[in-house]
């Protein structure tokens, strides 16, 4: 079954929406993911980041991180 943004109503939520839906949608994950389950792209995405950041350790910060720093502010 195809799913669009439309047909879920996604194209009429504001973007502060859409970004909670994202964050909803992440945290719903298992922790553990079979490779079987994952797009092939996304296996070679992580392979490239994997490298990238041996090359540059303590480079990043993780996306919670910088969530919690972009709600606390200024």
């Amino acid at each position: 079954m195809a799913h669009s943004l439309t047909s879920f109503g996604i194209d009429q939520l504001s973007v502060r929406e859409r970004l909670e839906l994202i964050d909803q949608i992440w945290d719903s994950l298992p922790e553990a993911v079979s490779p079987q389950d994952v797009p092939e792209w996304h296996l070679v995405e992580l392979a490239k980041r994997r490298a990238d950041a041996e090359a540059s350790p303590g480079e990043g910060r993780p996306w919670r991180d910088v969530l919690a720093s972009l709600r606390a502010g200024p």
